[in-house]
């Protein structure tokens, strides 16, 4: 077993709950009251937001706490790539094994969007159970969700018990992209929380690969769809039975502890067992101070009051809503659905032999996505969040306004979509892909973590669904290449936001963050 040794210990890393500070737990919640001068310089760290100390961790127990959260990610990205596959096995008079494959464009509609509006109302939902049921139970639901989804879409008998299985499934896409970051951004150590919150990106990535894979496999067998949707079942189950495995999140259960919802000398105890578990530790003592922050953190705001709507927009929750909300509504509005929906048009254009097969193409840029998913999960530790989504979006604006070139000015040189094309796709999943899903988990203060990622993934999953109903409609009205255009000028607004509004987070502890801002 692979473990990384605690750092040596500083003047100050045993203090936590230390010599200087007076404990008074009562039912409404903890409160330490400390002389200003110790304040001062048990918060420095943190209001500086430079890194206090490492954390001691094990390689192989931070594993599983990735895993199966991460699974909630694959079973996403696996509906996108078996849908491109299960839409053409359905429409099929040959191949659907149905009475009912002659499905109108707003059935066809139900069909490929009908998990995008279940991720809605699940987003909807993570609102008002996050915090209530916590992250681990909220995946545990989640996979429920997905399996119910799953099994109601392969065995349906008729196309209305097919859109409730995909709204099923939706709901469970909501809940897990929701509770999968939080869950492994609680639980990761602070030095490869980055690389494992942008592997979940990999997984997903993954997961579009292994759909576009079943959907060429499946296409041409008779009701090959239902074997396309009936593959995910085995993943869910393993996502399921895998986190409830797994220990709750320890700041989940400290947060409900300051909140008056426990004991917390007996949540604390409770706490520090989980948090060994997730490090590899043994011995309780190596993990006491992480435990005694993540209080200290808490202790220095009014926890036992209940936390508002309006809250989640104001003070430094407001700030965090500004750079997540930012972040991840510009990942969906600088093009990301559309231009892969020319990825098949721009392969035939080029005279690629395999470009005809569109399950094919999305094989081919499935595996470019995984690869530079790849890179970006090796840097982003060393790199940092900001050159990451620099670089990455610098390259999307370059490769948007090609594109525009090419359907105004250069549409007999193909090769310049092409490139484009693949400018894009690397880029993005340099950048937006995995970094906007890390830095929503990162940016939220604990205890309004829950409720404002839920409004962020909200404004993922509702930007996706505007510019997938806009695209077509603004095409007809002024044209591919101006439309492109449009997307490349909102690149550079995207570009401006994160030079000027998002920082940097790198190897920072969450409560370090979290006095940051």
């Amino acid at each position: 077993m692979a473990s990384h040794p605690p750092p040596e210990p500083s003047s100050n890393s045993n203090k936590g709950w230390g010599e200087h500070e007076e404990i008074h737990v009562s039912s409404g919640g903890v409160q330490a009251y400390t002389d200003d001068d110790a304040d001062c310089e048990s918060r420095r760290p943190l209001l500086l937001g430079t890194p206090a100390s490492a954390e001691c961790y094990s390689v192989s127990a931070a594993a599983f706490p990735f895993f199966f959260p991460a699974l909630g990610g694959l079973l996403y990205g696996y509906d996108i790539g078996a849908t491109s596959g299960a839409t053409i096995s359905l429409k099929s008079s040959t191949f659907s094994g149905t009475t009912w494959y002659n499905l109108s464009s707003v059935q066809t509609g139900l069909v490929v969007s009908g998990s995008l509006y279940g991720a809605l109302i699940g987003s909807v939902l993570a609102y008002t159970i996050a915090d209530f049921l916590g992250r681990r139970k909220e995946l545990i639901l989640a996979s429920i969700s997905y399996l119910i989804g799953a099994l109601l879409t392969a065995v349906a008998p008729n196309f209305a018990i097919m859109v409730v299985g995909r709204f099923l499934y939706g709901i469970g896409i909501g809940l897990a992209m929701h509770a999968a970051p939080m869950y492994i951004a609680e639980t990761a150590p602070s030095q490869i929380r980055g690389m494992l919150i942008s592997l979940k990106e990999f997984f997903i990535v993954l997961g579009m690969l292994l759909g576009y894979i079943a959907g060429n496999a499946y296409v041409e067998v008779v009701s090959g769809w239902r074997y396309m949707y009936a593959t995910s079942t085995p993943l869910c189950l393993i996502m399921g039975v895998g986190m409830c495995w797994l220990p709750p999140s320890p700041r989940w259960l400290l947060l409900c502890a300051i909140q008056g919802k426990g004991n917390l000398p007996e949540t604390k105890e409770i706490a520090t067992r989980c948090l060994c578990r997730l490090r590899g530790q043994t011995s309780p003592d190596l993990v006491s101070d992480q435990v005694n922050l993540i209080l200290e953190e808490l202790s220095y705001i009014d926890e036992e009051k209940q936390v508002g709507f309006r809250e989640i927009f104001q003070g430094k929750c407001l700030k965090a809503m500004i750079i997540g909300c930012g972040l991840v509504f510009f990942q969906q509005v600088t093009g990301q659905p559309s231009v892969l929906y020319y990825a098949a048009t721009i392969f035939q254009s080029a005279g690629f032999s395999g470009a005809s097969d569109a399950t094919r193409v999305s094989i081919l840029l499935g595996l470019l996505k995984l690869i530079m998913t790849g890179v970006a999960v090796l840097v982003v530790d060393r790199l940092g969040r900001r050159p990451l989504l620099i670089g990455g979006v610098s390259g999307i604006t370059v490769s948007l306004f090609l594109l525009s070139s090419y359907y105004t000015l250069l549409k007999d040189a193909s090769y310049v979509a092409v490139i484009a094309l693949l400018l894009y796709v690397g880029c993005y999943q340099l950048s937006f892909g995995p970094i906007g899903w890390l830095m929503i988990s990162e940016v939220f203060p604990l205890r309004l973590r829950g409720r404002g990622l839920s409004v962020a993934v909200l404004v993922n999953f509702a930007s996706n669904a505007l510019v997938t109903f806009a695209f077509s409609p603004l095409e007809d009205l002024i044209g591919t290449g101006l439309l492109f255009c449009g997307f490349g000028v909102i690149a550079v607004a995207s570009l401006v936001f994160i030079f000027w509004i998002v920082p940097e987070t790198k190897g920072l502890t969450l409560e370090e963050i979290e006095a940051s801002l």
